[in-house]
C-alpha cells in the first residue's frame, strides 16, 4: 500500500528535517520556517501531517519532541510521482515523455539517467 502524497511545500520540509534531524518543532521553525515566512504553528502542523502519513516520527527526549525522517525524501518523490502519472496523466508516461523531448533543458546526466530508466524497464520486461 502506497503512503499518502504530499504536497510541494510538505517535501521541502522533509529534505530540510533529513538534513537536519533529529530535530525539534522550534529548531524546524526557525531553520525552515522563517524563512519562507511561516508561523511556528503552521510548521507544528505541516510535521504532525508529515508524521500522520508515515513520513516522520517523533521521540521525546528532555520533555521536548524531537522529529526525524521515516522515510527519506526520494520515496516521497516517487509517491507524488506516481500519483500524478495515475490521477493526471490517466497512468500513462508518454505525456511527460513528449515534454521532456520538446523541452530543450534536459541536461547529459538527465538523459543518462533517462537511458539506464530504460534500459533497466527493458531488462525487466525481457526477464518476465
Amino acid at each position: 500500500m502506497s503512503r499518502p502524497t504530499i504536497g510541494d511545500q510538505e517535501l521541502a520540509l522533509l529534505h530540510y528535517l533529513a538534513e537536519h534531524q533529529p530535530a525539534s518543532v522550534g529548531e524546524v521553525a526557525a531553520g525552515f520556517g522563517e524563512a519562507r515566512g511561516l508561523a511556528r504553528s503552521t510548521v507544528l502542523t505541516m510535521m504532525e501531517r508529515l508524521r500522520s502519513k508515515g513520513y516522520l516520527r517523533r521521540r521525546q527526549a528532555s520533555g521536548m519532541y524531537r522529529y526525524s525522517t521515516a522515510t527519506g525524501p526520494a520515496e516521497a518523490m516517487r509517491s507524488a510521482v506516481g500519483s500524478f502519472v495515475e490521477k493526471t496523466l490517466s497512468g500513462s508516461v508518454s505525456p511527460f515523455v513528449a515534454y521532456l523531448s520538446e523541452r530543450a533543458e534536459v541536461s547529459d546526466t538527465e538523459l543518462a539517467e533517462l537511458e539506464s530508466l530504460v534500459a533497466q524497464l527493458q531488462s525487466q520486461r525481457r526477464e518476465r
